[in-house]
């Protein structure tokens, strides 16, 4: 097993979603076809990372921001891979792509029913707020 973690490019997508679709706690949507996909990695080239195993894509994270915060979507592991600290390791080159680009606080949107998830999140130093909810609307 020789892991390395390296930014994403437009070619890991259909690897990427292999991991996320089987995933409980991921939550696919429109958002995240091919095409869509493909435009947020252009927006965000040097927030998004794959976890390989040879040449093989094991794990994911798409970092993006907006310019002023920074926002973490489909941190993924394979579940065989899990508990190998490679999910902490993606989520470090992100955040330290958003620290070099200016950004100086960060989001993550976690499925309410992803107790796993959550406790992932905490477990690195998040904290769960209860002062916000997210609206969302389709256009």
């Amino acid at each position: 097993m020789h892991i390395q973690i390296r930014l994403m490019q437009a070619k890991d997508i259909t690897g990427a979603r292999q991991i996320w679709e089987p995933l409980e706690g991921i939550s696919l949507s429109r958002a995240d076809e091919l095409i869509y996909l493909g435009a947020f990695l252009e927006k965000n080239p040097d927030t998004c990372f794959v976890a390989t195993d040879e040449d093989r894509i094991i794990g994911t994270v798409l970092g993006g921001s907006d310019g002023r915060r920074g926002y973490i979507y489909h941190l993924a592991v394979e579940p065989r891979f899990q508990g190998q600290g490679i999910g902490t390791s993606l989520l470090d080159r992100c955040l330290d792509a958003f620290r070099q680009a200016g950004i100086q606080k960060c989001h993550i949107f976690v499925v309410s029913g992803n107790q796993q998830g959550i406790r992932f999140w905490q477990s690195a130093g998040w904290n769960l707020r209860d002062d916000i909810i997210v609206l969302s609307k389709d256009l």
